[in-house]
């Protein structure tokens, strides 16, 4: 069985991929809704979270466990893959939604990835649309400077996208929000316009079409899910004793929130209904 990680609703966009991508591989799902959002708290209150998360999965029976949250990712994987899995559990993984994104950017990978356009030659420019702070983290530009330093990378904080979305707000209001935010990018843009744009939340394939409208013609809107997906079936390949394909493949899904509130709630992220289970202790 499969873990995946994310503070509330966004990560079922990533479980939605793997679901179709691994159709004979079981997962648990565990959002962290009664604490969410973890965009607007601090570095090392998001790392605690992540990691006792983390240890919940595991200690549930799943040996590979997936942070579907960009903010989670950006601020703590590095930290805990290398400092606390050692120690804790060496013998488990965990991976994020961030760096098959890098990966596909940059082409340094083991996953074939599209080239994305050019504006005519020389730097590429790459546009991220995310969380406060995933863009404070400054994740995206050192994981792909590390790469590809001739790609920049120019971040966008969206701060009030994912309460807009969670709280099911208008087309206009939110319509309103990602035309602000796609405007506000482009004035430090004179000019020019990215090649890419890379919705660094997993809320934001929700409504990826008003980014796709907002931006200029010919940017390519860069599917998170799908790489995630991509990446992991792949990594499983290269890892089979990671997990196993099951003969009857089951989803669950666990909230530390309210599960009925929760449940109802969720549809539009996974595209079915599907019932929460509340976790204790």
């Amino acid at each position: 069985m499969i873990g995946v990680f994310d503070s509330g609703y966004g990560g079922l966009t990533v479980l939605r991929a793997l679901l179709r991508s691994l159709p004979d591989r079981s997962f648990l799902y565990f959002g962290d809704h009664a604490l969410a959002p973890y965009g607007n708290r601090s570095a090392e209150d998001i790392y605690d979270l992540t990691t006792a998360a983390v240890e919940r999965l595991f200690g549930l029976g799943c040996r590979l466990v997936v942070v579907a949250c960009n903010t989670a990712a950006a601020t703590s994987l590095r930290r805990l893959q290398q400092q606390w899995l050692p120690d804790r559990h060496p013998e488990r993984r965990v991976l994020g939604v961030l760096v098959p994104v890098v990966e596909a950017i940059t082409g340094v990978s083991w996953m074939a990835a599209a080239p994305l356009r050019r504006n005519g030659g020389g730097e590429r420019t790459v546009a991220v649309f995310a969380t406060r702070q995933t863009v404070l983290s400054n994740a995206y530009p050192v994981e792909i400077g590390k790469r590809a330093p001739e790609v920049r990378v120019v971040q966008q904080a969206c701060p009030a996208l994912v309460d807009l979305i969670e709280a099911g707000g208008t087309d206009h209001s939110i319509r309103a929000a990602v035309e602000g935010y796609v405007a506000e990018l482009m004035r430090r843009l004179p000019g020019g316009r990215p090649d890419a744009a890379v919705l660094g939340c997993t809320h934001y394939p929700l409504i990826a079409e008003l980014f796709v409208e907002a931006l200029p013609p010919g940017v390519d809107v860069l599917s998170q899910p799908d790489l995630v997906a991509r990446s992991l079936a792949a990594y499983l390949s290269r890892h089979p004793d990671l997990d196993s394909c099951d003969k009857v493949p089951q989803a669950h899904f666990l909230t530390s929130g309210d599960p009925a509130q929760v449940s109802r709630r969720s549809t539009a992220f996974l595209g079915r209904h599907v019932r929460f289970r509340g976790a204790s202790g």
